[in-house]
């Protein structure tokens, strides 16, 4: 009977101190953010406590397997994958501890400041240098300390270690490309050369910066497809950046209009216009005739806003509207295509009428 209590006794007991632990854990938590409001680190952290109890587990299996007292051939085997959950359950806590930290770090930032740019830049580095710290170190942690807990393994593990010098130089030499990339999402990270959510345009696409990895970089594109690039793309190849230097932007419209357009009553229907729309920072308009052919003019309407979205819609708002008021009020001032018939024409008429006309005789006199 002894031999099914104390084994019950073991496991119950160790499941008993890892919920109670979990749940101490969470209730410090939710104390610490009652009564701290201004802070959102005890609510981030709150995302550990599933890999907390499994770490406490697995480290409390392991400790207490001995009191269990199974004696059996298998128990070497146990206590290493016991102790291999332990390693991985702690890489998974430093994990989701890290990402609680960073966010609160960019969540303080960001109330801080009102410098849309910098919190961005802080966003990608932040998301760069997690994404390094977890394939780099902690997996690379993680699996190397698994291969030494089995004596099987062991010898391989320390070989390994022993031989990084010359491994890293055939996966230098195997991966140039993985490793350039590696080094351009760096640079961009620290370079402040594009940062997520910079409106950009890329091969002929206008989108916004999604994502930043380590391997590649997606372009949200306005229609919500998603362009995925190389990272070495963004430092090899020369490429648009709207929210470079700050996020305001001056809208072009180009009007193709009739040498009888009233330029001045356009321009000033053009300012009564922008005075009602939200989309205008009211920075800068203006109107100006930057052309003139046999034929038309061309009038370029300009306007500031505050983005890029807000630009775009604006251009396509006061597009519409010069030509809608345009059409109302003076439609001379559309554009046309002149015509005219000239006296070549009118002989060649002359000579298909009498060509036709002798042909119908001639069919009349045939019948």
């Amino acid at each position: 009977m002894e031999d099914v209590l104390r084994p019950l006794i073991v496991l119950f007991g160790t499941v008993a101190i890892t919920v109670s632990a979990g749940l101490l854990v969470d209730g410090l938590l939710r104390y610490s953010a009652r009564r701290r409001p201004d802070t959102h680190l005890p609510m981030l952290l709150r995302r550990v406590q599933l890999p907390f109890q499994a770490l406490l587990g697995a480290v409390t299996l392991h400790a207490a397997y001995p009191l269990a007292e199974l004696n059996l051939r298998q128990d070497a085997a146990i206590r290493n994958i016991l102790a291999t959950a332990a390693i991985m359950a702690a890489a998974w806590l430093i994990i989701r501890a890290a990402d609680a930290v960073a966010e609160n770090l960019l969540r303080r930032y960001a109330g801080r400041t009102n410098e849309v740019s910098r919190v961005r830049q802080l966003r990608t580095q932040l998301a760069l240098v997690r994404r390094i710290v977890t394939s780099v170190l902690v997996v690379t942690t993680a699996a190397v300390s698994i291969l030494l807990l089995f004596p099987s393994l062991r010898t391989l593990g320390t070989s390994m270690l022993a031989s990084a010098g010359v491994i890293g130089i055939i996966a230098g030499v195997a991966a140039q490309s993985t490793l350039s990339n590696l080094m351009a999402g760096l640079q961009i990270a620290f370079g402040d050369s594009v940062k997520i959510g910079d409106t950009v345009v890329v091969e002929g696409e206008w989108g916004t910066v999604e994502e930043i990895t380590l391997a590649f970089l997606t372009v949200r594109i306005w229609d919500d497809r998603r362009l995925t690039m190389p990272v070495s793309y963004f430092n090899s190849k020369p490429y648009e950046n709207w929210s470079r230097g700050g996020s305001q932007l001056t809208g072009t419209v180009f009007l193709h209009l009739d040498h009888s357009t009233p330029v001045p009553l356009l321009r000033e229907h053009l300012h009564d216009y922008l005075r009602d729309r939200p989309e205008w920072d009211r920075r800068n308009w203006n109107l100006v005739v930057t052309d003139s052919t046999p034929t038309n003019i061309v009038v370029r309407a300009t306007m500031s806003a505050a983005d890029a979205d807000d630009a775009w819609n604006l251009r396509c708002a006061v597009r519409e509207e010069l030509l809608d008021w345009l059409g109302r009020h003076h439609p001379h001032a559309l554009p046309k295509i002149p015509t005219a018939i000239t006296e070549a024409n009118d002989e060649r008429r002359d000579m298909a009428l009498a060509a036709n006309g002798s042909g119908d005789s001639n069919r009349r006199e045939d019948d």
